[in-house]
């Protein structure tokens, strides 16, 4: 693969297959690094947005992000290796077919490889599915609302679906998982503060006090005067 790239800089392929074998050999850091870079040349790539986001690839870690975050912590992403810049002349996304080219009034390769589809009936979907997965919580039944909850983020990632599966995971008691959603959820909106409260509540159950207090603390310079916030920031200076 290293030859190939060498040949044929951000070639796809060669990225593709070197990624897979850093993850085969559990070199996750190195992995993620190939996929990201993949997802700049192309970012239609299924393969790609597969790895970097693996869920239960491998039930013993629960997936590659979930691996990064249990190993540094949630700083994770900042112990990764430089991803490197791709220059925009190798950036399939500028790059225009002419009327006769083939595959020029083909559809969009999101919707022929599964990804997110952020428009239309993708869209109406994922509503859907979300307010199904919160009539689901509201009669208890939260293990099936984070199916629901999994299969809206399928097609579309919002940060409230991520922090209502992260209140499922705090009652299922599946703390890591609801840490790695609210995490999603605070890339998408690094204020919400739903996410920092509740990764606040995981992070306290992992025993992370001084992390758990620096989300509170965050969530305080927006809210200052948010009484579950204070509350659990006092239960946390006295663990």
């Amino acid at each position: 693969c290293r030859s190939a790239l060498d040949l044929v800089p951000f070639g796809i392929k060669p990225l593709l297959r070197r990624a897979a074998a850093y993850e085969a050999l559990e070199r996750y850091h190195l992995a993620y690094v190939d996929y990201k870079t993949a997802l700049q040349v192309d970012c239609s790539i299924q393969a790609a947005h597969d790895g970097v986001n693996r869920q239960g690839l491998r039930p013993a870690l629960g997936g590659m992000t979930k691996a990064l975050l249990e190993k540094d912590g949630l700083n994770w992403r900042q112990k990764l290796p430089p991803i490197p810049t791709v220059p925009i002349s190798a950036q399939m996304r500028w790059s225009i077919p002419s009327a006769g080219a083939p595959g020029a009034n083909a559809p969009p390769a999101t919707a022929l490889r599964g990804e997110p589809d952020q428009t239309g009936a993708g869209t109406e979907r994922a509503q859907t599915l979300k307010e199904e997965g919160n009539e689901l919580v509201k009669k208890g039944n939260h293990k099936k609302a984070v199916e629901k909850y999994s299969e809206s983020l399928k097609l579309s990632q919002e940060c409230a679906t991520y922090t209502n599966r992260a209140l499922c995971y705090l009652t299922l008691k599946q703390y890591k998982e609801a840490v790695q959603d609210c995490t999603e959820a605070l890339r998408l909106d690094p204020k919400n503060v739903k996410a920092l409260y509740r990764r606040a509540q995981a992070l306290k159950e992992l025993k992370d006090y001084r992390s758990s207090i620096t989300d509170i603390k965050s969530l305080l310079k927006t809210e200052p005067k948010n009484t579950a916030a204070l509350r659990l920031l006092q239960e946390l200076n006295r663990a």
